[in-house]
């Protein structure tokens, strides 16, 4: 098994992607997906006639549990495609609160502190080998920084007080020199905090294709669903009338669960491959825009040739 599968089936991602697919059971979530709710309604209505009693016990509790198991497994999938985003926003939210900052007190004392304690105003001192704790500006001296994982340039930058390049970033490391820099944005504000929000990704808006097609498959269920209710009154004048369990499960047959079921998790699982090779997708309507794009402008070649 590859590095890459073994990260997908941790048992953290595993463990969290169960609870989740039990909250997404909450029929305010389901709604947002008429097929699976119509599911989940078709689950319900079972369940309560197998407790109820009475008919083929073996076959009602078979049919009920498939139909159960159809709305946790699409809540599975969803809740998957989502746990290795918020692994990944957990890691990078971890890195933040571990890196220490040296600020720079008003009697000119240098005290370490968490960087998640920095305040915009602060005065950190950062040295060569050291991460940047927070945004901000250079107030004194020059320094190279290394900015690959947020531009994705190889090359390391000169940064200097003055001018267009005293602005730094939190989370970039300094290669050489050092510099006293000036907080510029509060917890919450900075760009790791944006790039966690934009990774953990949990209120994803649809994109126009996945509101089209949700609308077709709303579309779909709804006929089917006249067609299997208007089915009983012919088997009842036909003399062989059917069970509800019968009539659920042949509805869950006609409509799309397949599609419907996947189609939030095939979304957001292609977002997430984007991450894992360094692309930020600010939203799927971004992704699907890209698509359409038959001329790219970049400013610098170094962002595609490696700088060379």
């Amino acid at each position: 098994m590859s590095k890459k599968s073994k990260a997908v089936w941790e048992w953290k991602i595993v463990r969290r992607a169960l609870w989740d697919s039990l909250i997404k059971l909450n029929p305010k979530k389901m709604m947002g997906n008429p097929v699976m709710f119509v599911v989940e309604i078709g689950s319900v209505i079972t369940t309560v006639l197998l407790f109820k009693g009475g008919g083929a016990l073996k076959f009602n509790l078979q049919i009920t549990l498939w139909l159960w198991f159809t709305v946790l497994f699409a809540n599975f999938a969803e809740a998957m495609a989502e746990g290795r985003g918020k692994a990944q926003a957990d890691t990078l939210r971890k890195a933040r609160s571990e890196t220490v900052a040296n600020r720079i007190a008003d009697k000119g004392s240098i005290e370490q502190v968490p960087s998640s304690s920095l305040r915009a105003g602060d005065v950190v001192l950062v040295s060569a080998g050291e991460f940047i704790p927070s945004d901000g500006e250079i107030i004194e001296g020059v320094a190279s920084v290394d900015e690959s994982a947020i531009t994705g340039e190889s090359a390391p930058v000169i940064r200097e007080s003055g001018g267009d390049r005293s602005a730094v970033t939190g989370g970039t490391r300094v290669l050489s020199d050092h510099i006293r820099v000036k907080i510029t944005s509060n917890p919450g504000e900075t760009f790791l905090d944006r790039m966690i929000a934009l990774v953990e990704g949990a209120e994803r808006q649809k994109t126009p294709n996945e509101i089209a097609l949700n609308i077709l498959l709303a579309g779909l269920t709804i006929i089917f669903l006249l067609a299997v209710v208007t089915l009983q009154p012919f088997a009842i004048y036909s003399g062989s009338s059917q069970t509800v369990f019968v009539l659920v499960s042949l509805l869950v047959c006609l409509i799309p669960t397949t599609i419907g079921g996947l189609l939030s998790a095939i979304g957001i699982a292609g977002m997430d491959r984007l991450i894992q090779h360094n692309v930020l997708a600010m939203s799927g309507r971004a992704v699907e825009a890209a698509g359409d794009v038959n001329t790219l402008l970049l400013d610098k070649t170094g962002t595609i040739t490696l700088g060379n």
